[in-house]
């Protein structure tokens, strides 16, 4: 539990330090803001796990902080408690509309209030079944793609994962570095759809990295087409001019994005599911 965070989106000090202290002594990481603009910078920076959103504020109200949330896909998976002290029903639909998780008026009672944080928590630790920036396949599903594919007598793996992602967010946002993904899990798709043909298995490994499951004899021949559409299109993902000059749009170095590929193939009795994801990583990074 220590390791959730919590934002606190609350403009009257009294309300905000008493949830901030008490969900701190339950173990919780938890940060606070005064204004919806505020929330919203925040989020750019940090993802929290859970966050209780006051819908008066000084700013903008927490209905309008909700749905700009839940216009990005990097925060539109965040679940949002509402704190009001609004009792009318049509209030309570506007925020579950927006796509708010929780709805809780005040005075509340803040044992009420830590048990449906811990239930959404609860609800939000369980593995996602879907990337929420590519929509690929995530987690226990490739996993799972990962335990069949041991079970055949021949299979091949092709591997990419992009590289620098993190200063090309600090420099240009993340909804480039979103952008960049989407862009990537795009490619690979479209790729392997023309080469192979049908609908061949691509699942992210993880936030970073993508695998695709292809038939050996064609396992070459996509890697090396995905090597030369992806090491095209990284030019693209900047701006034009700050490509073309070589340097960031402040002047500094440009944050350079590369590519990697790796290529896997091997047999039923090769080894488990996490000794399949280790060797793929190890395709990617060698020694």
């Amino acid at each position: 539990m220590g390791s959730h965070h919590i934002l606190i989106v609350e403009d009257e000090p009294n309300t905000a330090e008493m949830l901030e202290t008490y969900f701190r002594s339950q173990g919780y990481l938890v940060s606070t803001v005064d204004e919806g603009e505020k929330a919203l910078s925040f989020v750019q920076e940090v993802l929290p796990d859970v966050i209780l959103l006051d819908i008066r504020l000084p700013d903008i109200d927490g209905y309008e902080v909700c749905r700009r949330l839940r216009g990005h896909r990097r925060t539109a998976h965040i679940p949002i408690v509402f704190l009001t002290e609004k009792r009318e029903r049509g209030d309570r639909l506007t925020g579950l509309e927006l796509g708010a998780v929780d709805y809780i008026t005040k005075p509340f009672d803040v044992q009420e209030l830590r048990l449906r944080v811990r239930n959404i928590l609860r609800r939000a630790d369980a593995e996602p079944m879907a990337h929420p920036v590519t929509g690929l396949p995530y987690a226990s599903v490739v996993d799972e793609q990962l335990r069949q594919l041991i079970g055949q007598p021949r299979w091949a793996l092709v591997a990419v994962a992009v590289e620098g992602l993190d200063p090309f967010a600090d420099l240009y946002g993340f909804v480039a570095r979103d952008d960049v993904l989407r862009a990537v899990a795009l490619i690979i798709r479209r790729t392997v759809q023309e080469e192979v043909g049908g609908e061949p298995f691509v699942g992210q490994l993880d936030d970073t990295s993508f695998v695709l499951a292809v038939a050996p004899e064609h396992a070459q021949r996509v890697r090396e087409e995905l090597e030369d559409r992806l090491q095209e299109a990284v030019a693209f993902f900047y701006p034009r001019t700050d490509w073309e000059a070589g340097k960031g749009g402040d002047g500094g170095p440009l944050p350079r994005l590369s590519i990697r590929l790796g290529l896997l193939t091997g047999s039923a009795s090769m080894q488990d599911v996490q000794g399949l994801r280790r060797s793929i990583k190890d395709s990617l990074f060698p020694a």
